[in-house]
């Protein structure tokens, strides 16, 4: 800078002239690099070391955002046995992580939840289990909006609302989407015996599934009611103590197992449960999905497999 000050005007405006094309140059590559923003980021390995210990300094080589990104999630919700697990892990981010990842792993979950979206809308299956997600996300996103400039969102403030605008637009598909009948005219649901429709309900985790499938015809509206059927659903994601807690009666001086079961809901989480699950090996500290191929020196890696809820996945990476 003192060499520099000792030269004439003419060099000075040729060396700010530089220091413009520099910052220019910068710039060509920074929108070209926006405009790539749908490529995916990938990574040759489908899975990540987990480090032990729960430090700061130790998981700053695996974080959530790096996790998210090695993990081919894009695969993953073509599954029909890991779509739900994808869309629970991206709803826990969405009400609590989405800070935590970096720019590209931020990309990939737009991306990620896009893909949903249109398998939803392709398929016409899980429609409300996407309009949950997209609602929490909403909601998220105009929270940490609100507090721009407090280092909360990582990126510009106009690419956060153009896609708070895309996921307006999702809502929107997703509201305007109309089942349609199948051609089919073979067996349906009502022409089984009672005790097999019955038995097919009560392999319904969501009571919102039993009163929607109670809508389509009033011979399933009588079953959906059977009390038996709820109070198994009731037992089946609820402790006896949470139970007893909650205890209502009916106007015959029964248990209303039905309004307990939508009143247990407001207080405590249901139980999840899913086809496929993430897998972490306790011997090598390895995550990867079940039947992914990873360096373990154990003599039987499959014994050494660990599954983990979208919450434990999760937990793995808070310090």
């Amino acid at each position: 800078i003192h060499s520099f000050c000792k030269k004439d005007d003419h060099n000075k405006e040729n060396l700010f002239n530089s220091l413009n094309y520099d910052v220019a140059a910068k710039k060509r590559k920074k929108d070209l690099l926006n405009n790539k923003a749908k490529i995916q980021y990938f990574h040759q390995e489908k899975w990540i070391y987990v480090h032990k210990g729960s430090t700061k300094e130790r998981h700053g080589y695996c974080t959530l955002g790096e996790a998210f990104n090695r993990l081919d999630f894009s695969s993953a919700i073509l599954d029909s046995r890991r779509f739900n697990y994808v869309v629970r892990l991206l709803e826990l981010i969405a009400k609590s992580q989405l800070t935590s990842l970096s720019g590209i792993a931020q990309k990939n979950y737009m991306n990620i939840l896009e893909k949903v979206v249109q398998k939803v809308l392709e398929d016409q299956q899980n429609i409300r289990l996407i309009r949950e997600l997209l609602q929490t996300l909403y909601t998220s996103l105009c929270t940490l909006v609100q507090r721009v400039g407090k280092s909360v969102l990582v990126g510009n403030i106009n690419m956060w609302v153009h896609r708070m605008e895309s996921i307006l637009h999702w809502q929107q598909q997703l509201n305007n989407i109309q089942i349609t009948r199948p051609a089919f005219k073979g067996t349906t649901l009502t022409d089984l015996p009672l005790c097999l429709q019955l038995n097919i309900m009560q392999r319904l985790s969501d009571g919102r599934d039993l009163v929607s499938l109670g809508q389509v015809a009033p011979d399933l509206q009588v079953l959906s009611e059977d009390r038996l059927l709820w109070k198994k659903l009731c037992q089946y994601h609820f402790t006896d103590r949470q139970i007893r807690k909650w205890l209502i009666l009916s106007d015959k001086g029964q248990l209303d197992w039905k309004k307990m079961y939508f009143k247990l809901v407001r207080c405590y989480p249901r139980k999840e449960q899913y086809g496929d699950t993430l897998q972490l090996c306790r011997h090598c500290h390895i995550l990867s999905w079940k039947g992914t191929d990873h360096p373990c020196t154990a003599n039987n890696p499959e014994t050494c497999s660990t599954s983990l809820s979208p919450q434990d996945f999760i937990n793995l990476f808070r310090f």
